[in-house]
């Protein structure tokens, strides 16, 4: 019970803090009339990338939350108490091309400089669930990334690698199952228990439909084949995240940073409700569920998106979804920096441009980053640019002095007004789609896609206004600008893989591909968790293709209505 006396002493603080409160409102003003009185620049509107309103200075008037510690829920300064003083951030380089011989060596290469995780980077045929010698998969085999048709190319990719020791990252979304399962078959080949897995699949279908356009399947059987996942995954690989939720290329599409907040997170929400509906309890699949942001080059705004992330998701998870388990309330996340930032002017001028945002990253709390090579926006990047990359996370881990001291933005007036503000302006977008009736009737009405591109449009007369400056772009340009060298996969990857493919066709069992196969169609008609048997015709070296085509007869394909 507090005392008189106690009761006094508090009284006596709130009455001088508002006397404080009073003073500065007062100093304020006089500021804001100083400030009127002086010119300034007119080479920038002094908006956020995103187009916020931004005011000349913060103060504590504008960040009054209550105190927080990183590890203390809802985690808005990190998920850690220790956060990289305990561990570092995984250096995960995005990595991929030509066939899986070549790409393993780019691997292993990685791994000798000290990358500490794999991401795997497919090919588009890959990507669509083509096999390298389907028609269509003619003059793209191994041009964007690796070109993985079966467990045989699957092997081939990680000889050499024990996947029970490193982590591994599959950006694939559309025919996501089907990779997860040629994975987990190459893994029982290697002798790795399944229980010592670790890794992350991408496998967020509602972000194609929002975005990428890298899909299958319907929407139904889509988010239906993703609870198949969580169920399997949940008993046999408990160290494995079943999905990573993806803002980056939503907001590579071009929206705001609000909006890749807000749309990320609704695709989070839907995919909880959609376990929930499965019968799955909350706490035994959330704790794998993990997210995956675009860190783009207004710094602060990216820190502060990231801290809003944590403090929504753990909130709503507990209050809405009724999760108890730390594990599922504690968003995790890998980051990765804007791609679409970097400009084919002035190519070296990427590095800067990386570099900041793989601080901004590591300052937002981040578990797991790629840096982007200097050359992407030309071509696939070359060992010295990756190099370069990863050397960039290295420095900024072992040198710069910002892995020390967790969160240690926190405090800052704008930085917490500007977490407060991006979480205010997310729920009101979660209340709007709410009101339309949910994430799916929203993709299906194609009101995401068309917020989307609004901004990017908006984005892009900026740029071409003078209002926002890309330096080599719209500003600062060079005359004569030297060309850098550049990675080319030429035709030969094709031509290998197409003979490889032949080669495993000749001497796997026939027989037995064909029983896989029945079996899956008949677990996909019967409404059956389709992974057994998809990890069946993964063990049987059925093809890609050879999977999707049997889902694609029961289940259908998915085709985009129009929308503007």
């Amino acid at each position: 019970m507090t005392s008189i006396t106690e009761r006094d002493a508090l009284l006596d603080r709130l009455a001088a803090r508002e006397e404080e409160v009073d003073r500065l409102r007062r100093e304020l003003a006089d500021y804001r009339a100083a400030f009127a009185r002086h010119r300034l620049r007119d080479d920038s509107d002094f908006t956020s990338l995103s187009g916020r309103e931004l005011e000349p200075v913060y103060t504590p008037i504008d960040a009054q939350g209550p105190l927080q510690l990183p590890g203390d829920y809802p985690y808005t300064r990190g998920i850690h108490p220790t956060m990289y003083r305990g561990k570092l951030w995984t250096m995960r380089q995005f990595a991929g091309f030509g066939t899986s011989e070549d790409t393993n060596q780019r691997y292993k290469f990685l791994l000798e400089r000290g990358q500490t995780g794999l991401s795997v980077a497919f090919d588009f045929p890959t990507l669509m669930g083509y096999d390298s010698d389907h028609p269509r998969s003619e003059g793209e085999v191994g041009k964007c990334g690796v070109a993985i048709s079966s467990l045989d190319d699957m092997e081939t990719l990680f000889d050499g690698i024990p996947l029970d020791q490193v982590s591994v990252s599959m950006t694939i979304n559309g025919p996501a199952a089907m990779l997860f399962c040629v994975f987990v078959a190459a893994a029982e080949k290697q002798g790795v228990p399944l229980e010592k897995l670790q890794g992350t699949i991408q496998n967020d279908i509602l972000k194609e439909f929002v975005a990428q356009h890298a899909w299958i399947f319907p929407v139904e059987p889509s988010l239906r084949l993703i609870a198949d996942v969580f169920e399997w995954a949940g008993e046999h690989t408990p160290k494995w995240n079943t999905i990573s939720i993806s803002g980056y290329h939503i907001r590579e599409a071009g929206s705001t940073a609000v909006q890749e907040l807000a749309f990320t997170l609704l695709n989070g929400f839907t995919y909880v409700e959609r376990g929930m509906a499965r019968g799955l309890d909350v706490d035994a699949f959330a704790p794998r569920l993990s997210f995956f942001w675009d860190v783009h080059n207004d710094f602060f705004e990216e820190v502060a998106k990231m801290r809003a992330a944590r403090r929504i998701w753990a909130r709503h998870l507990r209050e809405r979804y009724g999760a108890t388990d730390d594990r599922s309330l504690k968003m995790r996340f890998h980051c990765q920096t804007a791609g679409v930032s970097l400009t084919a002017q002035q190519p070296l001028n990427n590095v800067a441009r990386v570099a900041y945002q793989a601080m901004a990253a590591v300052l937002g709390g981040t578990q797991s980053l790629h840096t982007n090579a200097l050359d992407e926006t030309l071509a696939l990047p070359t060992e010295t640019s990756v190099r370069v990359a990863l050397r960039t996370q290295q420095i900024l881990a072992y040198e710069t002095g910002v892995a020390n001291v967790a969160d240690p933005l926190g405090g800052s007036w704008y930085v917490e007004a500007l977490t407060d503000q991006l979480e205010a302006e997310a729920e009101a977008i979660f209340a709007q789609v709410d009101e339309m009736g949910g994430v799916v009737p929203c993709i299906e009405a194609g009101w995401f896609q068309r917020e989307i591109a609004r901004s990017a449009s908006r984005f892009q007369e900026e740029v071409e206004q003078g209002r926002k400056t890309v330096v080599g772009v719209n500003a600062f340009v060079e005359a004569d600008e030297q060309p850098i060298e550049i990675l080319k996969v030429d035709e030969s990857a094709e031509r290998a893989q197409r003979d490889r493919m032949a080669r495993m066709r000749a001497r796997r069992d026939a027989a037995l591909v064909e029983q896989s196969l029945g079996e899956l169609r008949a677990a996909a008609g019967e409404g059956r968790n389709v992974i057994p048997a998809m990890l069946d015709c993964a063990r049987a070296y059925c093809t890609l293709y050879e999977i999707r085509h049997v889902l694609e007869e029961v289940w259908g394909s998915y085709r985009e209505p129009v929308f503007f």
